[in-house]
């Protein structure tokens, strides 16, 4: 059995410190899922997890958006035997970009490495409804809400924890004047 916690212990992936995370909300725990995904044979195991979870839902194509969801998005593709591609932000929407679509009708699984709130994921979601996709579901490495989230879909994660998360201004942390560390890919 793969023990996902100690897995991102091991690759230094699980940090501690004072985050600003992608959503906005700050925390003391910070999931850096690159430290994984840089092993493939790593990526592999956490994607056959996956894989068995779906069970025998038919996926034409598995959708990631950038950064978190790329890496993710491609091994979950070779593993289930589908195209992978990502979307991307372009003047704050995500997108899709370089020539990737979506035809009508496709059969889509959204992956993302880490979600909080889910926002990312879920502008991935809309934007696969939009073009005539069918959602599948979404697939998560790590739900941080041990399992709150709602988008819409089915959503399959490999591990669920709930690390304390602040807006800015209840964040204790930042009442202590210990300076935070922005490691996600959106401006915030």
């Amino acid at each position: 059995m793969l023990n996902i916690e100690e897995l991102f212990q091991e690759t230094g992936a699980l940090q501690k410190g004072h985050f600003l995370l992608t959503s906005g909300l700050h925390s003391d725990t910070y999931l850096q899922c690159a430290l994984v995904l840089q092993y493939p044979q790593l990526a592999q195991k956490l994607a056959e997890v996956m894989a068995a979870k779906l069970g025998d839902e038919k996926i034409d194509v598995v959708v990631g958006p950038a950064m978190g969801g790329v890496t993710w998005a491609y091994q979950l593709g070779l593993t289930l035997g589908c195209r992978a591609i990502f979307t991307e932000r372009s003047e704050d929407v995500m997108t899709l970009r370089r020539g990737l679509s979506i035809a009508q009708g496709e059969r889509v699984l959204v992956a993302e490495d880490v979600a909080t709130t889910g926002g990312s994921a879920q502008e991935v979601v809309r934007l696969m409804e939009g073009r005539g996709a069918i959602v599948v579901g979404v697939a998560l490495i790590v739900d941080r809400t041990a399992g709150a989230l709602d988008f819409g879909v089915p959503y399959y994660s490999i591990c669920q924890l709930e690390p304390q998360t602040w807006n800015r201004g209840n964040c204790p942390l930042c009442q202590a004047g210990k300076p935070f560390d922005k490691p996600g890919s959106r401006n915030k």
